[in-house]
């Protein structure tokens, strides 16, 4: 198969839509109707069915949507290996990153990988610690920024280590949550650091909240915090400093953070290797470092 044949293949599998698809590959609908006839009387098989739900793949058509994930995957990857043989630093450099580091630290780092390595291409996604491994083992990231604790076998590289607090408008000290009826906001994280915040809360209380609200970003659950809404447990890397709230750590009885939340910085041998690769460890060490110095 050609490399276009692969590309209608994996666009046809992950938009599940003709006109989608069509869009996104720069044909016309007719046109990809035809090429996807063409591969089909290759294979000799329907690799699609159309339906109410818009494209299913065919069993047939799941192990060719298989085949065409890895082989487009493969040349990345060879030309990849290839850029890197030269001195000069393109090629396209993979990062899947925790969300939270997505919306606060990255957009720095590479702002300075940019500028130094004009030649290179980025290609971000952010989500879950849980879906950043996921994307590594399958090819679909050079590098992946996660955080809390992880259990990630290959290389890793430890970055910095966030406190966290208390923010609210009113609430000034830890004790005040045992009677409170402000609402805790809390937003969806990976199931790691909802436990954690779980296990704080249970030892140092013995009910829960009376009142919770659930979001689904932590820039939302920020800035209802900040609007006096009520309060929320947040990593120091979402805070300047500035806010016009109550920052209360959360110490034990030692004076030290009790809860805290480590970012490390993970992925093959052999993608670290890649001069782009490289050159983006560099300069987040080189930020990490910064930080560490500055708490």
């Amino acid at each position: 198969m050609s490399t276009i044949e692969l590309d209608i293949i994996k666009a046809l599998a992950e938009e599940g839509n003709m006109r989608k698809a069509s869009e996104r590959l720069h044909l016309s609908q007719p046109a990809l109707s035809q090429r996807l006839q063409t591969i089909e009387k290759e294979w000799g098989m329907q690799l699609f069915i159309r339906s109410q739900k818009g494209l299913e793949p065919t069993p047939a058509g799941e192990h060719v949507i298989s085949y065409a994930r890895e082989s487009l995957a493969k040349k990345d990857e060879t030309m990849e290996l290839i850029a890197s043989l030269e001195d000069k630093v393109h090629g396209t450099l993979k990062i899947a990153c925790a969300s939270i580091i997505g919306q606060t630290w990255l957009p720095q780092v590479l702002k300075d990988y940019v500028a130094l390595y004009p030649d290179a291409k980025i290609s971000l996604m952010t989500g879950w610690s849980s879906e950043i491994s996921k994307a590594l083992y399958e090819g679909e990231a050079h590098i992946g920024i996660v955080r809390g604790q992880t259990d990630w076998k290959s290389n890793r590289v430890y970055l910095f280590r966030d406190q966290l607090y208390l923010v609210d408008s009113e609430i000034s000290t830890i004790d005040e949550l045992k009677d409170t009826n402000r609402h805790f906001i809390q937003y969806k994280s990976d199931s790691n650091y909802y436990m954690e915040i779980q296990r704080w809360w249970n030892k140092h209380f013995n009910q829960n909240p009376s009142r919770q609200i659930i979001v689904d970003q932590i820039e939302m659950c920020k800035q209802l915090a900040l609007k006096g809404i009520g309060y929320a447990i947040l990593p120091s890397i979402t805070l300047s400093g500035d806010e016009k709230v109550n920052l209360i750590p959360l110490l034990n009885s030692e004076e030290e953070f009790e809860l805290t939340r480590d970012t490390w910085l993970i992925g093959y041998g052999s993608t670290f290797e890649l001069k782009q690769v490289k050159a983006f460890v560099e300069i987040v060490q080189e930020y990490a470092e910064l930080l560490r110095k500055g708490q």
